[in-house]
């Protein structure tokens, strides 16, 4: 049977990474289908229950606030154990909030549980991959994890959408379910798939070696921790790399959040679209970094990787641009835009950070200098955005705020780099 080249070359690249690897994307893919379905599905738990628009924003803070809050504790956690037993307890708490949904739990409490599973998952995955990987494989690592992670989101924001769609809430059966569980809200049965998927996630993940490296014991005293931490900020601040590739993925991370529930508020205002047609705007967003993060694992080696910079700055002046497309084909082409030039930039720039933050730090420490970095980034964007919606402004107004802030941030990022290192954005 004939076999494309294109398609051997995909294999060969996959075969060639470490045991365990294809085990840990499909583990990632599902966690992050799970993850975008349940975010919609909660989204409009909090609609059904009248909640105004600046809740929404806030859902997704309460959701990060775990990253900020327990990073000093989290890499230690993910070096003090193997980390395949570690992403076994964070799915395990993952999948025990969304079954508290069931049981009539708050939504933003249960969501805070999840962002709590999530936090403590992070740096045992990304620690996993820098233990396990090699440096010149870590761009085509992270690429494969970013394309197994944004194709799950793909199909997770569809799968979200079609589960808080009239179409799955108004099923005989589903409707049976949900008065069968005593469930107060339409979105019982959507529950109930959201917790199959993170128990196949459970399984998938038995299968993920341990690295060979022996855990390190670690102090828990809070004082030690957080004088510790703010050690290993300094490390990886006074790095030059470490610097502009921190400085980048936290400025990103913030934007990319967002971006994510400006587009739900942007087709409700803009174009006209309900929330699960917005879901599906999402997933062409998604297929948008998929291709860009091909791109980068093929195109962009580690040494080059600052040469992307100008993309963040890029990214920013798009938001404002919202404002002028008002038709569905034209969303649509722009938000493979955005995504491409997403996947593109934060690809290689995440693989540089990794590098240096192992060879500075340890894997689990870094990526918790990492995590609590970009997420208190998003923390202050959701902020922003809340406070914006509460205070009603038009949506070409949040676009000229958000968008701005992103493109000068980023400028300033560029122009420091640049400054310090004329040569390295420069081609070969």
């Amino acid at each position: 049977m004939f076999t494309p080249p294109w398609f051997r070359r995909l294999d060969g690249i996959i075969a060639s990474m470490s045991p365990g690897f294809h085990r840990l994307m499909a583990a990632q893919g599902l966690a992050g289908l799970a993850d975008n379905a349940l975010l919609l599905v909660v989204i409009a738990m909090l609609v059904e229950q009248s909640k105004a628009a600046h809740w929404i924003p806030l859902l997704k803070m309460g959701f990060t606030l775990s990253y900020v809050l327990l990073a000093p504790w989290v890499g230690r956690l993910a070096d003090a154990w193997h980390k395949p037993m570690v992403m076994q307890w964070a799915n395990a708490l993952k999948l025990m909030a969304v079954a508290s949904l069931m049981l009539g739990l708050d939504v933003m409490l249960a969501y805070v549980c999840v962002g709590l599973g999530a936090a403590i998952y992070s740096p045992a995955k990304y620690g996993w991959i820098t233990e396990v990987e090699p440096p010149e494989r870590l761009v085509s690592a992270n690429a494969w994890i970013e394309v197994s992670t944004v194709s799950a989101a793909v199909l997770g924001v569809a799968l979200g959408g079609a589960l808080i769609s009239d179409l799955w809430t108004t099923l005989h059966w589903v409707h049976g379910i949900n008065k069968w569980g005593g469930w107060g809200s339409r979105f019982g049965a959507s529950v109930l798939v959201i917790m199959g998927v993170y128990a196949a996630v459970a399984l998938i993940q038995r299968g993920i070696p341990h690295s060979g490296i022996t855990p390190t014991a670690s102090q828990w005293h809070l004082t030690r921790v957080c004088a510790d931490f703010w050690v290993d900020q300094k490390a990886m601040w006074s790095d030059p790399m470490g610097q502009v590739s921190l400085a980048v993925t936290t400025l990103f991370w913030g934007a990319g959040a967002t971006m994510q529930l400006l587009v739900l508020l942007w087709c409700q205002q803009v174009l006209g679209l309900g929330l699960d047609q917005g879901a599906y705007l999402q997933a062409c967003t998604a297929a948008g970094v998929v291709a860009g993060a091909w791109m980068a694992g093929r195109w962009v080696p580690l040494h080059r990787a600052t040469r992307v910079l100008g993309l963040g700055v890029l990214l920013g002046l798009m938001l404002p641009l919202m404002n002028l497309v008002t038709t569905w084909p034209m969303a649509l082409c722009m938000m493979l835009l955005v995504g491409a030039i997403s996947g593109l930039f934060v690809v290689p720039m995440n693989a540089l950070l990794q590098h240096r933050g192992i060879t500075l730090l340890t894997a689990g420490r870094s990526v918790a200098v990492q995590n609590l970095n970009e997420n208190t980034s998003v923390v202050l964007m959701m902020a922003v955005y809340s406070g914006l919606l509460y205070l009603e402004c038009p949506f070409a107004t949040i676009t000229w705020v958000l968008g701005g802030l992103i493109a000068t941030c980023m400028a300033l990022v560029c122009a420091r780099h640049v400054g310090r290192n004329p040569a390295s954005t420069q081609g070969p």
